[in-house]
C-alpha cells in the first residue's frame, strides 16, 4: 500500500476535532477545563473514567489504560490500519491525500473496501426502489403507513428479482467478486457467484458512525423459499451482536435527551414506525436477541453513569414477546439506567399501532410502561394457580429470586410489598424468602476477575512483569505536587506558553523518578508548537511511566478556565526554575567554604552565586 505523506497525516489530524469521532461512539460531556468524558468504549465501567481533551487530540482511560490519538481511536474501534484511519478521516472532511510516489492514491485497502462496497449496494438497492419491478416493495410500504419521504429517510431500498443485478453493478463500479464475498453481498452456489439479496425489501444496517455495514431484507413475493427476514452474515465490519439497527438516527436524541431514553423495538419497520410517531430514540437489534454487546454500545451512547436515564423495551404481547422479555430481564442490572417493558394494547407492536390507531398511540405507550422488576413478577405468577395456598407458596418461591436480584438496597423493600400484595400474603413472609434467595444467589455465584484484575494476576505469574506507574502511586508531597502541575500544564497548555521559559523550566532534573521520565520527553520535543506534539512526547516516555502522561495529559487542570490555566502554568514554570536556582545556589554555597576565596576557582563561584541572585530576582519579579 503506497505511504501516505506525513504532512498530510499531520494535516488531517490537526483539522478534526476528536470530539466529533469519538463522541459518535460514546456520550461525553464535561469534565473541566478543556477535558470531556464518558464510559470507555475499550472495556465496560458503571462510571466514567475516559477522558477526551480535545485541543490536544488525545484521550485517555483512566480505568483501563487505554489512550492515543484520533488515529489509534479509529484503530482500535474499527480494526482498522493505520492508512484506512487516515483516509477515512480525510474522506470526512474532504481532504485530497498525497502518496511518496508522488501522485494521489485510490483507497485500496480491505476493510475500506467492504465499507465502500456495501454503500455501493445500499446506493443501487435505492435507485431500484423506484423501478416498475420494485411495486410490491413500494405496495408493502404503503400498507403499513411509510411513504417515499419515509423510505428515503431510512435508506430502503429494492433487491432485484434477478440472480445477478447488483453483482453486475457493483463489478462494473471496480469492485472485485471476493470483495463482494467477503461483503455478504453475494453468496456462491451451483450457479456460481449470485446476488445474497433478491426480490426483497431492502433495509441498509448502519454503525453508530453512519457507515453502512449490512442490511436486513424481507421477503415479498410467494415462491421465495428463504426465510422471511435474511441478514448479512458475520463479516469483518458487521458483528450483529453490536449492532443496533436504528442507533445512528437516535444517538443525537438519545443523548440529549432528559431523561435520556432508549427504545427498544422488534424489527426495521417498528424503528420506522416509532421515529416517525415522534419517539426518535427507538432502535432495534438485527437478527438477534438483544444482549450483552448491545447494552455495552448502548451504555456508551447514552452516558448510562447513574439512574437517571430510561430504557424501555417493547414487545409483542403473545408469548414469543413475554419470552424476549425476560431474556432482557436477565441483562437488566447491566445498565444503571431504569429499565421498563412497554406492551401495546391488543399486542400490537409499534408498526401495526400506528397504522391502527395513529402517531399518539405509540407515543402514549410511553405513558403505560412498566418496571421492568414489575413485569419479570407478573409473569412468574402468571405461571401459577394463586387461588390456592400451595400455588401461593410455589409462585413465591419462583419470584422471590427476581426480588432478590434488586442492587438498590431502597428499591428491593418496595418490590417485596408488590410481591406481597400481588400473593395476598404477610410482606414478613416474602421478605424472608427473598432474603434466603439471595444468600442462595450469593453463595453460588463466581464473580469473573475485572479485566484489571486478571492483568495484575497475569503479572504476578509471570513475576517479571513491573506494574505501571500512575499518579495516585505518587508520594504526596509538596515537591511533587509542584513536578505534578507543572507537567499538566505543560502537556495540556504548552502551545501557549513562553517557549523560551518553557524550556528552561523543563533543563531542571525532577525529584520524582516517574515524573522525571515524562519531563525528559517533554523537554525533548522539538516543537511544542505543533499539532500532534503531545501524543509524540507522551508515546515517546519510557516504559513503566508511559500510562502516568498519559494521565497528566487528561487529568482537569486546576483552574477555571483556561486563560487561568495559561497563567498557572506559567508560574509554574517560574517556579520550577527558582526551585533549580535555589538548589545550584546551596551546591555553590557549599563549594565556596572549601575553595579558597583568592583563588580563580573561588571567585567563579562568587561571580556565579551574584549571577544566581540576579536571575532569581527577575524570575520572582516577573
Amino acid at each position: 500500500m503506497p505511504r501516505i505523506r506525513q504532512a498530510d497525516v499531520d494535516e488531517v489530524k490537526a483539522r478534526t476535532n476528536i470530539a466529533d469521532i469519538v463522541g459518535e461512539r460514546v456520550s461525553l460531556k464535561s469534565a473541566g477545563v478543556g477535558s470531556l468524558k464518558g464510559l470507555c468504549p475499550f472495556h465496560d465501567e458503571k462510571s466514567p473514567s475516559f477522558h477526551v481533551r480535545p485541543q490536544v487530540g488525545y484521550y485517555h482511560c483512566f480505568g483501563c489504560g487505554e489512550s492515543g490519538d484520533v488515529y489509534s481511536f479509529l484503530r482500535e474501534m474499527d480494526h482498522v490500519s493505520f492508512t484506512e484511519a487516515v483516509e477515512r478521516l480525510a474522506g470526512r472532511i474532504g481532504y485530497s491525500l498525497h502518496y511518496e510516489d508522488g501522485g494521489s492514491a485510490p483507497e485500496t485497502s480491505g476493510r475500506s473496501r467492504l465499507y465502500a462496497a456495501n454503500t455501493a449496494a445500499a446506493e443501487f438497492f435505492r435507485s431500484q426502489l423506484l423501478t416498475p419491478d420494485a411495486e410490491a416493495g413500494r405496495r408493502f410500504l404503503g400498507e403499513r403507513g411509510f411513504d417515499a419521504g419515509a423510505a428515503a429517510h431510512f435508506g430502503v431500498g429494492f433487491a432485484p428479482r434477478g440472480w445477478d443485478g447488483m453483482l453486475k453493478a457493483l463489478t462494473a463500479q471496480g469492485f472485485t467478486r471476493e470483495e463482494l464475498s467477503t461483503a455478504g453481498l453475494v453468496s456462491t452456489g451451483q450457479r456460481g457467484v449470485y446476488d445474497r439479496f433478491r426480490g426483497r425489501l431492502v433495509w441498509p444496517i448502519r454503525d453508530v458512525s453512519g457507515q453502512t455495514i449490512g442490511f436486513g431484507a424481507r421477503k415479498l413475493f410467494d415462491d421465495d423459499q428463504g426465510p422471511k427476514y435474511l441478514n448479512t452474515p458475520e463479516t469483518p465490519i458487521y458483528k450483529k451482536a453490536q449492532v443496533l439497527y436504528g442507533l445512528d438516527l437516535a444517538k443525537r436524541d438519545i443523548a440529549r435527551g432528559d431523561p435520556r431514553r432508549v427504545v427498544v423495538v422488534e424489527g426495521y419497520t417498528d424503528v420506522m414506525a416509532c421515529h416517525l410517531a415522534g419517539l426518535t430514540t427507538a432502535i432495534a437489534t438485527c437478527g438477534t436477541a438483544f444482549g450483552t454487546d448491545h447494552i455495552k454500545v448502548l451504555r456508551r451512547v447514552m452516558g448510562d453513569d447513574n439512574a437517571s436515564g430510561e430504557v424501555v423495551f417493547t414487545f409483542d404481547g403473545d408469548e414469543a414477546g413475554q419470552k424476549a422479555a425476560l431474556r432482557a430481564f436477565t441483562e437488566d442490572d447491566r445498565f444503571n439506567a431504569q429499565t421498563f417493558v412497554a406492551v401495546a394494547p391488543d399486542g400490537l407492536d409499534p408498526c401495526d399501532l400506528r397504522l391502527q390507531r395513529g402517531d399518539s398511540a405509540v407515543r402514549s405507550l410511553m405513558e403505560t410502561k412498566q418496571p421492568m422488576f414489575e413485569f419479570a413478577i407478573d409473569r412468574k405468577l402468571g405461571g401459577f394457580d394463586l387461588s390456592t395456598v400451595e400455588g401461593r407458596v410455589g409462585a413465591l418461591r419462583a419470584a422471590a429470586p427476581i426480588v432478590a436480584e434488586i442492587r438498590d438496597r431502597l428499591l428491593r423493600p418496595g418490590y417485596e410489598r408488590v410481591l406481597a400484595r400481588r400473593l395476598g400474603m404477610d410482606p414478613t413472609e416474602v421478605h424472608g424468602e427473598v432474603e434466603r434467595a439471595a444468600r442462595g444467589a450469593s453463595q453460588s455465584g463466581r464473580q469473573e476477575p475485572s479485566r484489571r484484575d486478571a492483568a495484575s494476576e497475569a503479572q504476578h505469574a509471570g513475576g517479571s512483569a513491573v506494574a505501571p506507574v500512575t499518579l495516585a502511586s505518587l508520594p504526596r508531597t509538596a515537591d511533587v505536587a509542584v513536578e505534578r502541575d507543572a507537567l499538566m500544564g505543560a502537556l495540556q497548555y504548552g502551545h501557549r506558553i513562553d517557549q523560551i521559559l518553557l524550556t528552561r523550566a523543563l533543563e531542571q532534573p525532577f525529584r520524582t523518578p516517574g515524573l522525571d521520565a515524562v519531563r525528559e520527553a517533554v523537554a525533548s520535543a522539538p516543537d511544542r508548537t505543533r499539532a500532534g506534539w503531545v501524543t509524540e512526547a507522551v508515546n515517546s516516555v519510557r516504559e513503566p511511566y508511559r500510562s502516568l502522561a498519559g494521565e497528566l495529559l487528561m487529568t482537569p487542570f486546576p483552574a477555571r478556565n483556561e486563560e487561568g490555566a495559561v497563567v498557572s502554568t506559567t508560574d509554574l514554570a517560574r517556579r520550577l526554575i527558582l526551585r533549580g536556582l535555589e538548589h545550584e545556589k546551596q551546591e555553590l554555597l557549599g563549594a565556596v567554604q572549601r575553595v579558597p576565596a583568592d583563588s580563580d576557582g573561588g571567585r567563579a563561584l562568587r561571580m556565579r552565586l551574584r549571577d544566581i541572585d540576579v536571575e532569581r530576582q527577575r524570575f520572582t519579579e516577573s
